[in-house]
C-alpha cells in the first residue's frame, strides 16, 4: 500500500463514506460547472479565477472517484493521494493525470494565497481539467440521467 495513503488513513483524512455513491452526480455537475466557469474566466482574461475554477473542476472529479469507493477526504492533499493509490496504482487512471492534479493543487494555492498565476498556467490547467473530467466519467461509466 502507498505509504502516503496509509498516513492519510491513519490521520483519518480519508474516511469511510458509504452514502458517497449517491452524491457522485452532484460532484460531476460541480466539476462540469467549474470547468465552464474556468473557460469563461479565461476568455475574459481573468487567469487567476480560471486557474482556481479549473482546479476545483479537478477536485470535484477526484471527489466523485473517491465517493465511488465509499470514501471521503478531509484534506485536498489526501484526496490526491487517495486518487493515486486507488486509481493510478490499479491502472484505472493515467499517472500523468494524477500528476496534473497535484500540479493543479499547487497552481490553485499560488493563485489563491500569493496572487501568482499566468495565462499559460491557466490554459494548461483548463486542458488538464477537461481530460481529467472526461476520464473520471469514463471510469465511473457516468451518463447524465
Amino acid at each position: 500500500m502507498d505509504p502516503e495513503y496509509e498516513k492519510c488513513l491513519k490521520k483519518n483524512s480519508i474516511k469511510s463514506f458509504p452514502q458517497g455513491k449517491r452524491l457522485i452526480p452532484k460532484e460531476i455537475d460541480s466539476a462540469e460547472n467549474d470547468l465552464i466557469s474556468a473557460r469563461e474566466s479565461f476568455k475574459n482574461k481573468n487567469h487567476k479565477w480560471a486557474t482556481i475554477q479549473a482546479y476545483y473542476s479537478m477536485f470535484h472529479g477526484a471527489r466523485a472517484l473517491l465517493y465511488s469507493q465509499g470514501l471521503r477526504e478531509k484534506s485536498h492533499y489526501c484526496l490526491a493521494v487517495a486518487v493515486r493509490a486507488l486509481f493510478v496504482d490499479t491502472n484505472k487512471l493515467e499517472k500523468s493525470l494524477c500528476d496534473d492534479f497535484f500540479t493543479a493543487m499547487a497552481l490553485r494555492e499560488n493563485a489563491d494565497y500569493e496572487s501568482t498565476f499566468s495565462e499559460d498556467g491557466a490554459q494548461k490547467l483548463i486542458n488538464s481539467a477537461t481530460v481529467f473530467l472526461r476520464k473520471t466519467k469514463e471510469i465511473l461509466s457516468y451518463r447524465r440521467k
